[in-house]
């Protein structure tokens, strides 16, 4: 069995497999996805998985480069922007390096999918919780 904190077989699979740049989305329960663009449906009811604890479990077995971010996050759901941001730079802090977060609207956001890897979907029922990471490297 894994050692590592995420279980979930798809998942740990997809970030395997990522490589440097590669895009992974974590998305709230409502963001379309591109039926091209390969799903990992965690969402079990309201708020089951949540975007942090998603969040927080990715970021444990990815090395994070830089983020996309929907810039309505900041200014319609203010509250979980800011435990977000602070998530960030804990994960700064664990890998030694700043993390680029970049602000993109919501439109060019769900455009961005189309070149993820995946999208995973959580349970998380607020408005733009959403975030594409991209892989960087551990050397």
């Amino acid at each position: 069995m894994k050692r590592g904190r995420l279980l979930n077989s798809e998942l740990s699979y997809c970030v395997a497999k990522l490589g440097h740049n590669d895009m992974l989305a974590i998305a709230d329960s409502g963001l379309p996805i591109p039926g091209t663009t390969p799903r990992i449906d965690l969402a079990l009811c309201p708020g089951t998985p949540s975007f942090l604890e998603t969040c927080t479990t990715v970021f444990s077995e990815v090395q994070v480069e830089s983020l996309i971010v929907a810039e309505e996050f900041a200014t319609k759901s203010p509250t979980l922007y800011e435990s977000f941001i602070q998530l960030v730079k804990t994960q700064e802090a664990t890998q030694g390096h700043p993390i680029n977060i970049s602000y993109v609207s919501h439109e060019l956001f769900k455009a961005n999918t189309h070149g993820a890897a995946a999208v995973v979907r959580t349970g998380e029922f607020t408005p733009y919780a959403n975030v594409i990471i991209k892989a960087g490297v551990v050397f």
